[in-house]
């Protein structure tokens, strides 16, 4: 394990028309210890090609990695990239979202500040292009588990573990719907608590087609996770969806 290296994980599948800002925006962080590592989930159209087109120039610290010869969904190519990190820190960014230049830097400032295992930040919502809209997410301090059942706050292209405190078994994400969301839960269920940075150092692009924006399919994602993966009462789900309603409608209006 590099002690100081960062590894970013970027699940790609037809991410061609949005994955060379993303990668441009880890190119210009200001911390310079990282690796990426891309893993092609069997894109068919011209990702592949243009993520080669920045592993010229003797740009190692750039990778590409194929997932499966078939579209296995973001999970699984995440776990593909823990597989191969090789960093103590390991953090994602998806295909289409972008960081601010300083998102690295001052994510391990604070990860090293709280002593944390996990930690998330701010972000903001961005329309197709990848500008800002001006809605901007803010996030807790912290997040114990039982907080985090009612509020979904913490979004994938924020997180980072440190993984001196954690094993890649912690972070494997599960074969379900909402698989981030259940992630960190299990996650949270180890360590006890993430550390929340309240900077929107991250631009989360929302396309009108994407899942997260059917209304419908997040509530039976939600529900599918408590019942069926934390396995909660029908009461105590209802008790925790109602939380979550709330906090995720004052996130997108």
């Amino acid at each position: 394990m590099n002690k100081g290296l960062v590894s970013i994980i970027v699940p790609v599948y037809n991410a061609g028309k949005w994955i060379e800002d993303t990668i441009l925006s880890v190119k210009s962080q200001t911390y310079r210890d990282w690796e990426l590592i891309l893993a092609d989930d069997g894109s068919t159209d011209n990702s592949v090609e243009e993520i080669r087109g920045f592993m010229t120039d003797g740009e190692d610290r750039i990778r590409l990695i194929d997932a499966g010869a078939k579209n296995c969904g973001a999970a699984h190519a995440r776990n593909r990239g823990v597989e191969e990190a090789k960093g103590r820190y390991i953090c994602y960014i998806d295909a289409d979202d972008l960081w601010s230049p300083d998102k690295l830097e001052k994510q391990l400032a604070f990860m090293e500040e709280n002593e944390a295992a996990f930690s998330f930040t701010g972000y903001e919502f961005a329309d197709e292009s990848g500008v800002g809209v001006q809605k901007i997410v803010r996030v807790p301090k912290t997040i114990t588990y039982k907080q985090a059942l009612k509020n979904t706050t913490i979004f994938t292209s924020t997180v980072m573990f440190d993984m001196e405190k954690l094993k890649k078994e912690d972070i494997m994400m599960p074969d379900v719907p909402s698989e981030d969301t259940a992630t960190w839960w299990k996650v949270l269920k180890k360590v006890g608590r993430a550390y929340g940075l309240d900077e929107q150092l991250t631009l989360y692009r929302r396309g009108s087609g994407t899942l997260s924006s059917n209304k419908m399919t997040a509530v039976q994602r939600i529900w599918n996770l408590y019942r069926n993966v934390e396995g909660l009462g029908v009461i105590y789900s209802a008790y925790c969806f109602v939380f979550w309603a709330v906090r995720a409608v004052a996130r997108r209006i």
